[in-house]
């Protein structure tokens, strides 16, 4: 679980490693090959509009956006890179507050360690029916629901990344500008889930309780369905790829059982 706060509250440092190198250099060099491409798409098609008197765009106005995406698409690590820094200066800064406050970590570990307080519950006893029984099964299986679910977040910012070059090209070409309106929106979404998560830990740490206390057995488990919820949310209000394993967590602790 110590790894889990990596991969909610990325940093820049997960471009620098991942997108270094030849990796770096070899998608800017295909990119400009599109850039390439799009100038003889345009070419053929501005042609082609003579003969069919069909409207095309202006040739003036064509090669300012093409001057313009070119100059950002190959600045468009360094400029995504930023973004990022910034989102992560911003869930910090939540982050902060809380510890200022409350003088805790708010962080995964010590959410699990104060959940492990807490809950007590007594293994030499356990009956699986009990109502304890039925609360350590569903915070295992949403505490690795929730590793997943962030894991899968993890890999998609950096794919989503992979591809902002691609994405600031489309924008030279009315018919392929939607994909960078699809690629911003997921992106964004993924980054604002750690924001949104701040604020749930937040919560949850403002919040105290007993050990033994029925109520804090209940609480903690719906503050960890919410984490497992926040891409849920974030999607309703900004749309963006959804990253829920809820199914396949389901299946892979049926199969291991």
């Amino acid at each position: 679980m110590l790894r889990l706060l990596i991969l909610v509250f990325c940093k820049i440092k997960i471009l620098k490693i991942f997108l270094e190198r030849l990796l770096l250099i070899g998608i800017l060099l295909i990119a400009n090959s599109f850039l390439l491409a799009f100038i003889l798409y345009y070419a053929g098609r501005y042609l082609i509009a003579h003969f069919t008197y069909t409207q095309t765009e202006a040739p003036f106005s064509f090669i300012i956006k093409l001057v313009l995406c070119g100059i950002a698409m190959n600045f468009s690590f360094f400029m995504i890179g930023f973004f990022v820094d910034i989102n992560s200066n911003v869930s910090l800064a939540i982050r902060s507050i809380g510890e200022g406050l409350f003088h805790k970590n708010i962080c995964f570990a010590e959410l699990i360690t104060t959940i492990n307080t807490n809950i007590a519950i007594d293994t030499n006893a356990l009956n699986v029916f009990s109502l304890d029984g039925l609360l350590k099964s569903l915070l295992s299986v949403s505490l690795l629901n929730l590793v997943f679910s962030y894991s899968l977040r993890y890999v998609l910012i950096k794919v989503f990344v992979l591809l902002s070059p691609f994405a600031v090209l489309s924008l030279t070409l009315n018919k392929t500008s939607w994909f960078f309106t699809a690629w911003i929106r997921n992106l964004f979404s993924l980054l604002f889930i750690q924001i949104i998560v701040s604020i749930v830990l937040l919560v949850l740490f403002s919040m105290d309780y007993s050990a033994g206390n029925l109520l804090a057995k209940f609480v903690y488990v719906g503050g960890i369905y919410a984490l497992i919820k926040t891409n849920s949310l974030v999607r309703e209000f900004l749309g963006g790829v959804s990253t829920e394993v809820s199914q396949s967590v389901k299946n892979f602790v049926g199969f291991s059982s």
